[in-house]
């Protein structure tokens, strides 16, 4: 059976930590937003827009397998 994966986009200063498939990023079924940047030692205070299926989410988010998932860092500008 094939395991569960999403599909991530790091946009901005977050690409550097983009795995090398990010069209197919393994996952655990129910993993957070949260524990999935921990695993991809991505520092939590980096992630200030998650969206899931281009809804806005947060760290505590679970996913399922299958979902589009992209993250924004703070943006400074003026």
């Amino acid at each position: 059976m094939n395991r569960p994966h999403i599909q991530l986009k790091l946009f901005a200063g977050l690409a550097p930590f983009a795995p090398e498939n990010s069209d197919r990023v393994p996952i655990e079924s129910g993993v957070s937003v949260e524990e999935l940047l921990r695993q991809l030692n991505i520092p939590g205070e980096k992630a200030h827009l998650i969206f899931i299926n281009s809804v806005k989410c947060s760290l505590a988010s679970q996913l399922q397998g299958g979902e589009r998932v992209g993250i924004f860092p703070p943006v400074a500008g003026g």
